[in-house]
C-alpha cells in the first residue's frame, strides 16, 4: 500500500509519460526529416528524451521505498520527489539549451543538466542511506 504522497506523485509521473510519448513524435519528425534540426540538436532531443522517460520511470519505482524508508519532512520530500524533478531539469536542459534555428552548441539553460543531475543524486542518495540506516 502506498503512502498518500506516493500516490498523488505515482499518478502526477504516469500522467507525465505521455508528454515523453509526444516529445517521442516530434523525435520521429526530426528524424524523418520534416521537422529542421541540425546534428547537435539531434542528439540533445534524443538524449532529453531518453533522460525524461528514464527518469520518470525511476520516480516511480522510488515510491515504495521512499514510504519503506519512513522518512518525512524535507528529507522525505528530497527522497521522494527530488528524482521526480530531476525528470523535468535535466531533459529541460537539454532540450531548452539546444533551442533556436540552426543551434550547433547549448546555450546557457545547459545548467538545468547539471542541476538536474546533482538533484537527482542528493535524492538517491538520502533514500538509499535511509534503506540502509
Amino acid at each position: 500500500m502506498l503512502s498518500t504522497e506516493s500516490q498523488v506523485l505515482a499518478g502526477i509521473l504516469l500522467l507525465s509519460l505521455i508528454t515523453v510519448e509526444t516529445g517521442g513524435m516530434y523525435l520521429v519528425k526530426i528524424v524523418s526529416g520534416p521537422a529542421p534540426a541540425t546534428a547537435f540538436q539531434e542528439k540533445f532531443a534524443r538524449a532529453g528524451h531518453a533522460h525524461a522517460g528514464v527518469l520518470l520511470l525511476l520516480a516511480l519505482v522510488v515510491q515504495p521505498y521512499a514510504d519503506a524508508a519512513g522518512l518525512d519532512g524535507v528529507l522525505g520530500w528530497t527522497a521522494r520527489a527530488g528524482v521526480a524533478v530531476s525528470a523535468l531539469l535535466m531533459p529541460g536542459g537539454f532540450f531548452f539549451s539546444s533551442m533556436g534555428a540552426g543551434r550547433e552548441r547549448p546555450n546557457a539553460l545547459i545548467v538545468l543538466v547539471y542541476l538536474g543531475a546533482l538533484l537527482l543524486a542528493i535524492s538517491l542518495a538520502t533514500l538509499g542511506l535511509a534503506l540502509l540506516l
